[in-house]
């Protein structure tokens, strides 16, 4: 099922319609600020290992999880005063942040080191998603085997066909990765350049 949202103003009928794709355990393709992603709900493990089987993915490698502001951030990592200064300066933003899990966060969402990458993008559908769910929305781009990003939601519908519940269509995306930066115990460590400005941390 392909959706047509609006980008600056999404409509809550829809955004209701999504979510409930989400609370039933479905998997969708969404935009964000940089790439199209593929998420569910991350509360919901049977739908993350459809995720991993889609990306073809090993289970060591977590997938990162977008959150509606940085509010939401603190219920589902530890956040620092260093941490959340630096956040609230570059999010909504194209980048994701590295930060210790909470409990809140399911243990297949985390690294060995306990480890979350966290995102809030500047990007009012995928703001509205996850604020409307109620909890984060996982987070990975959208690619094919060999790993090309999809920029365009109709060519997105057309390759995932059966194995996407719903393919929502934001307008375009910009292609680019975001930039990641570990913040775990205050020393942060960009893990890798993308969109976004990173100066801060160099």
């Amino acid at each position: 099922m392909l959706i047509r949202l609006n980008s600056d103003n999404p409509q809550p009928r829809l955004i209701n319609q999504i979510v409930d794709t989400l609370k039933q355990g479905g998997v969708i393709a969404y935009p964000t600020d940089t790439n199209y992603g593929i998420g569910c709900d991350i509360m919901n493990k049977k739908a993350i290992e459809k995720v991993y089987q889609l990306k073809q993915r090993s289970k060591k490698q977590p997938f990162s999880f977008i959150c509606a502001d940085l509010k939401h951030i603190s219920d589902y990592a530890k956040v620092s005063t260093f941490a959340y200064r630096n956040m609230k300066r570059l999010l909504p933003g194209p980048y994701t942040f590295i930060l210790e899990g909470s409990k809140m966060v399911p243990k297949i969402m985390l690294t060995k080191r306990k480890t979350a990458g966290i995102r809030v993008p500047d990007n009012a559908i995928a703001l509205a998603i996850a604020a409307a769910l109620g909890n984060p929305v996982l987070s990975t781009s959208a690619t094919d085997p060999d790993g090309n990003v999809f920029e365009d939601p109709s060519l997105l519908h057309d390759w995932f066909e059966n194995k996407i519940d719903m393919v929502i269509d934001g307008g375009p995306v910009t292609g680019r990765d975001s930039s990641i930066v570990s913040l775990f115990d205050d020393i942060p460590e960009i893990i890798r350049y993308g969109a976004g400005d990173v100066s801060l941390f160099e």
